[in-house]
């Protein structure tokens, strides 16, 4: 059911951690990240390149979608968190953590379907750690064939960093391509920081 309700454009919320009822959402203007549009500053670019952060692709599904909801408010209840890890031991959910030594310090999760990248949430427990995430999750949806990266809404954040918003019935007609390809997040291998800098730098 789940994945049938991404597939039709429409995704799951609850209003706080302790609600148990799910809602579905569609909101009018969809925000999205065109992936030839992000926006890497130089000061991103300087703390990709010097911070020493790892970076690693489904080594703490779990640990992310808890950081997410590590929140005062937070829109992940129980048994959304436990259709997230279906979805994940199905390969329909991935996530992308930022770590610094052992520590868990930022991440992004995401649903994902066909070429389509449904971005959950993202957290960061550091400076920029979540831009880091995103934009290895961007260069990382490029180099395995996703072509359309949801945010569901947009944000100042996600604006900052070239997150636009696009009617209804246009994210409905790139969702429908997506659908009819495929793609694999967990393909490959991740770039050097200087690889990615140069690479996100060619297009932003």
């Amino acid at each position: 059911m789940l994945l049938a309700g991404y597939a039709q454009g429409i995704f799951p919320m609850a209003e706080s951690r302790d609600d148990p009822t799910l809602y579905w959402f569609e909101p009018r203007l969809r925000g999205i990240i065109p992936l030839d549009g992000f926006h890497i500053s130089r000061s991103l670019a300087r703390t990709i390149r010097r911070s020493g952060f790892e970076i690693r692709i489904d080594g703490d599904f779990e640990g992310v979608v808890q950081g997410c909801a590590d929140r005062s408010e937070t829109w992940i209840n129980a048994p959304l968190f436990e259709l997230y890890r279906a979805l994940f031991r199905r390969g329909h959910a991935h996530s992308l953590e930022v770590r610094a030594g052992e520590a868990l310090v930022g991440g992004v999760f995401a649903v994902t379907l066909g070429t389509a990248f449904f971005g959950e949430s993202m957290f960061s427990r550091v400076t920029d750690a979540s831009k880091v995430a995103l934009a290895y999750t961007v260069d990382r949806l490029r180099q395995t064939g996703f072509t359309l990266f949801d945010t569901q809404y947009l944000t100042p954040h996600l604006a900052s960093l070239g997150g636009i918003e696009i009617p209804r019935a246009d994210y409905r007609a790139r969702l429908e391509a997506a659908l009819h390809a495929r793609a694999d997040f967990r393909a490959g291998t991740l770039p050097t920081p200087q690889l990615l800098v140069q690479r996100m730098t060619q297009t932003s």
